[in-house]
């Protein structure tokens, strides 16, 4: 079956223009006549419904695709299996007057018209929400706002395909700072350098933290070799891998410094939106926060594999 080309669709129920910064990145906004008519159609399966019965999941997504004659599903998938795009910030009319229980809902569908979200330990779900305030004591970057978070890719550590990540802003207080921060692996200056090196191909042991409850190490190498136009893609994490000797350690070092230097695109993701990046193709991190003592933000987090 031949893949649709998202350029070759006409949208119904949405917009599509290209980031201001970033052509690669898509900006997807949903009708408000679309989202009342989702938010009617689904209103009897509130998110226990959603978490107890995957089948509903599906369902929810049909009924948001239906509302968008079908066009908004095939774009996604196509603008995310694209290696010339590969990401969107979707974006809906009246997002800060909706409840987190609909952001759930919404960002379900989303997610399910792309694919299906893998099951996440941390949170025993299929999704996470997770908060970052001003201090923090857990073992990851996750929830630190104090500091950048490293340009990364998810999954390094689990053994089952993790091809898209979805992000969504549930709620923000006394925030300043902290945009996301993603950057195409085709942009990468050193890409080639890193690529061709003896080390590129080697298996690199990867363990996540106790907070992760994942406790089995993983050993793949930093390159994937399975891209459908034979160029790079990354399997990347800096804290979660367990270099074995100088060699890797030395090397795993130099391409986290590189990383960091490359040239990124700040996405402010505003409440109720998300990005969702093609996460082989994409890096991904985050900006420092303003320190506030009040400073809040809530996160839930999907990421899984595409199924078709």
């Amino acid at each position: 079956m031949t893949q649709v080309k998202p350029q070759d669709i006409k949208p119904v129920g949405f917009t599509v223009t290209p980031f201001p910064t970033n052509k690669r990145i898509q900006v997807v906004e949903v009708s408000k006549a679309v989202i009342d008519q989702y938010a009617e159609k689904i209103a009897h399966l509130p998110v226990q419904a959603l978490e107890y019965k995957p089948f509903n999941r599906f369902y929810v997504a049909d009924v948001l695709d239906s509302l968008c004659d079908y066009t908004l599903g095939a774009f996604l998938l196509g603008t995310l299996k694209d290696r010339e795009t590969g990401a969107f910030l979707l974006k809906f009319v009246g997002a800060k007057d909706m409840h987190t229980d609909f952001y759930v809902q919404f960002a379900t569908a989303i997610s399910h018209l792309i694919g299906r979200p893998n099951f996440d330990a941390m949170s025993q779900k299929y999704y996470a929400r997770f908060t970052v305030k001003n201090t923090d004591s857990s073992d990851s970057y996750l929830r630190k706002g104090d500091r950048r978070m490293e340009m990364h890719n998810d999954g390094t550590y689990v053994d089952e395909p993790t091809d898209y990540v979805l992000m969504m802003k549930m709620r923000e207080e006394n925030m300043v700072g902290g945009d996301s921060l993603i950057f195409h692996v085709d942009d990468w200056p050193d890409l080639d350098k890193f690529y061709n090196h003896p080390m590129a191909k080697k298996p690199i042991t990867w363990e996540a933290p106790p907070s992760k409850n994942v406790s089995k190490t993983i050993e793949h190498a930093v390159f994937i070799e399975n891209s459908p136009c034979g160029r790079p893609r990354m399997h990347f994490i800096d804290q979660f891998a367990k270099p074995k000797n100088r060699e890797e350690g030395l090397y795993l070092y130099e391409l986290g410094e590189s990383l960091e230097a490359a040239p990124c695109t700040n996405v402010r993701v505003d409440v109720g939106d998300m990005i969702v990046v093609e996460n082989h193709n994409w890096f991904h991190g985050r900006d420092k926060f303003t320190s506030h003592p009040d400073l809040l933000r809530e996160l839930m987090r999907q990421r899984g594999q595409f199924v078709r």
